[in-house]
């Protein structure tokens, strides 16, 4: 397991065999959350709206969106939450076929029950279809955090009575490959909304590149903007596999995750940020052997100094 600490420079190896947290099965002592489910119309929004497809015909989508609430959340209570992008295979039967992975809303039952973690809402949500995960996750802006904040938040406030703190201590991202491009996005351009990440095989590499603001693509989060920029106030929690993504391809070609995910680490260690970084081996790109064993403390060491502002 992933030893828990408080270090600023936290860099942890970790090798098979990979065993699943008992944290991922259902207790039937623990109180249970509760899980609602909505879409939500491309049609509809005016940060990602519905764009003309191949024929060039418009091409609407509908995005699903699932929200575990904690059980005793009180309507009118500021609750902490997480993001958690990719979010809807993270709730086995949250969808029709979508059964193939355990549930975070089970973890988050049982943590919280054990006083591991706050009572905290999770947002599982779903990106736009083919190309537009890439639009909305690689690319280097806020324009995904007002997405969650202008669309998203607001409607699940309305329509099931829930109220999102506003203290960023109390707000964290999560996200796999370009999942977690999108989770760091959210804190380092918006420090004052969110502080806390957690990401698996991050996309820290050159994909959407952008020539005035971007010309590397996420690549420029540990080539430039970390190191030139005063710390954030971020706590980020990372892992890498030994055969992730490109793991062969050569440095310069700015599209190597394991390196990327390295310099990371080698840069949040030089700005003194709270971080851990976990590499694993003999696993490839965004392993489930792996999440299924370090999420439950990744989560935990990512809430581990939260208390709940007054």
């Amino acid at each position: 397991m992933v030893p828990l600490t408080d270090s600023r420079d936290g860099n942890f190896h970790i090798a098979p065999p990979y065993k699943p947290d008992p944290v991922f099965t259902e207790k039937a002592d623990m109180p249970k959350g509760r899980v609602v489910r909505f879409e939500m119309n491309s049609d509809e929004s005016k940060v990602y709206p519905t764009t003309n497809g191949a024929d060039g015909k418009p091409a609407p989508y509908k995005r699903p969106v699932l929200v575990y609430i904690p059980a005793g959340y009180r309507p009118g209570t500021p609750a902490p939450f997480i993001v958690v992008q990719d979010g809807v295979h993270w709730y086995g039967g949250g969808l029709p076929g979508r059964t193939d992975l355990p549930y975070i809303p089970t973890m988050l039952d049982n943590m919280i029950a054990q006083h591991r973690l706050p009572a905290m809402i999770a947002i599982l949500i779903d990106p736009g279809p083919g190309p537009e995960r890439s639009i909305e996750y690689d690319t280097v802006s806020d324009r995904y955090t007002g997405f969650i904040e202008q669309e998203v938040l607001p409607r699940i406030s309305r329509d099931y009575n829930i109220t999102f703190t506003k203290d960023p201590r109390g707000r964290a991202a999560f996200g796999e490959s370009s999942g977690s491009a999108a989770a760091i996005a959210m804190a380092w351009f918006h420090p004052e909304l969110y502080r806390r990440v957690i990401s698996y095989s991050g996309t820290f590499v050159a994909l959407k590149r952008d020539p005035k603001t971007a010309p590397d693509g996420a690549w420029e989060y540990h080539e430039h903007f970390i190191p030139n920029s005063p710390p954030n106030p971020m706590r980020i929690w990372m892992e890498v596999g030994e055969h992730d993504n490109g793991y062969q391809t050569p440095e310069q070609d700015k599209r190597n995750w394991v390196i990327a995910n390295r310099h990371m680490a080698e840069v949040l260690s030089a700005k003194a940020y709270h971080y851990q970084f976990v590499f694993a081996d003999d696993v490839a790109h965004v392993s489930r052997p792996v999440e299924l064993q370090t999420m439950p403390e990744a989560f935990e060491w990512a809430w581990k100094d939260y208390t709940p502002s007054r």
